[in-house]
């Protein structure tokens, strides 16, 4: 099969086209489920017609033109068959860590997997039992606690400290659950969410320092670094080589690219003691071999699709800026500041309400549906999630209407 051409024709995207992100897709030909009105009704049973969504994290963007032309191409090739996790789909994936976020990986260090979650939970079966313990810098995106819950596994929640302005992480509350708990993994978030903060080198450094002292493995899942609003992502692998022997990282293009729905994501696991442990929990699940549209749209992002990447960024630059403009009109709301992603995370604590009591309003009233707080694992009881990844039209419409429809004592 080295010589079928994956690369979907000539088309790339170059750093001169100009890419439209007015116009969104038609999200009811992809059965979005964030647009879904029974899915949302019965979340919200009041919730209007013309309701606008932003609480799940997918864009509402058509994917990038090299993306499309590389899906496209196999679709008309008429094979669907099983694939493999050829050499081009890894060579894509560490021209990508080495180009974009300065980290050096060697193709062996990558397995192909079914989708972030997924991988979740065949990670903590592979290096938990029953009744063992991981640890979590909370709140933090919730199928890192459910994940356990489901294998039986006990979460410990290690706090981040919150003074109005952005997370940071209590060291020596960590030193001291790490001590007393013995968990057996730390699933640590880089970019966080619902943050939206970059974590420093010295700050990953430290966190791993600790694992590695307390022989605790440390696990970052970095689907979020390819949306940098403001600084540089910091990869975990860009740390010293001893820590890397404790490391593994969680990564995928669904974010950046949104391509969520092709399940596809991958690891990145330098050591080999480790990344057999974790391969042979990952052959017992058959998780074998890519899907076969997921691996063509990898490539094709990883390869091509940088130029797309940047205007797709600047445009949420662009969208943020409206958000940080809306929520200061928002009374008792305090935007935390956000560094990657597309996904700011709203203190509503001065409303006088809870994060449930605030998106059920908005629901009801406004036709503005937010993501709830209270299921971010712990501390997200007053906090709302909003969702940038749809047009400044629609935008300008849903701050419009939270505006309007304000929830104050």
């Amino acid at each position: 099969m080295s010589g079928f051409n994956y690369s979907g024709g000539s088309v790339a995207d170059s750093g001169h086209e100009s890419f439209d992100f007015d116009n969104i897709a038609n999200r009811a030909l992809d059965h979005c489920r964030k647009w879904d009105a029974g899915i949302v009704r019965g979340k919200y049973p009041d919730t209007p017609d013309g309701f606008i969504p932003m609480w799940i994290a997918d864009m509402d963007f058509a994917a990038a033109p090299c993306i499309r032309a590389a899906l496209r191409e196999l679709s008309e090739n008429g094979a669907y068959g099983y694939t493999y996790p050829y050499r081009e789909l890894a060579d894509s994936i560490v021209g990508w860590q080495a180009r974009r976020h300065g980290a050096e990986v060697r193709p062996e260090w990558v397995k192909n997997t079914y989708g972030t979650v997924p991988t979740i939970h065949y990670l903590y079966q592979a290096f938990c039992q029953p009744n063992d313990k991981v640890i979590l810098n909370t709140p933090v995106y919730d199928p890192f606690g459910y994940a356990a819950r489901n294998n039986g596994i006990r979460v410990v929640c290690n706090p981040l400290a919150y003074d109005g302005g952005e997370y940071s992480i209590d060291f020596d509350l960590l030193e001291r659950q790490l001590d007393t708990e013995h968990p057996r993994v730390m699933l640590f978030c880089s970019p966080h969410n619902p943050g939206g903060r970059t974590w420093t080198l010295t700050e990953i450094e430290q966190v791993a320092e600790l694992c590695e002292r307390y022989g605790v493995l440390f696990v970052v899942d970095e689907v979020h670094g390819d949306i940098m609003l403001s600084g540089v992502h910091v990869s975990a692998l860009s740390l010293p080589g001893r820590l890397l022997d404790n490391l593994i990282v969680l990564s995928s293009p669904n974010k950046g690219f949104n391509l969520g729905g092709l399940k596809t994501s991958y690891v990145i696991v330098p050591s080999r003691r480790i990344r057999d442990i974790l391969l042979h929990r990952l052959e017992m699940n058959s998780i074998t071999s890519p899907n076969v549209f997921g691996a063509v749209a990898v490539t094709a992002a990883y390869e091509r699709g940088e130029a797309w990447l940047d205007a797709l960024t600047e445009y949420l630059r662009e969208g943020y800026r409206m958000c940080e403009e809306a929520v200061a009109r928002m009374t008792g709301w305090r935007l935390m500041p956000m560094s990657a992603s597309y996904l700011p995370w709203v203190d509503v604590s001065a409303t006088g309400h809870t994060a449930t009591e605030v998106c059920e309003h908005m629901a009801h009233e406004a036709g503005v549906v937010l993501g709830d707080g209270t299921f971010y694992v712990e501390g997200g009881l007053s906090f709302v999630r909003l969702n940038l990844g749809t047009s400044h039209e629609i935008l300008a419409r849903s701050f419009e209407r939270l505006s309007r429809h304000q929830l104050v004592e």
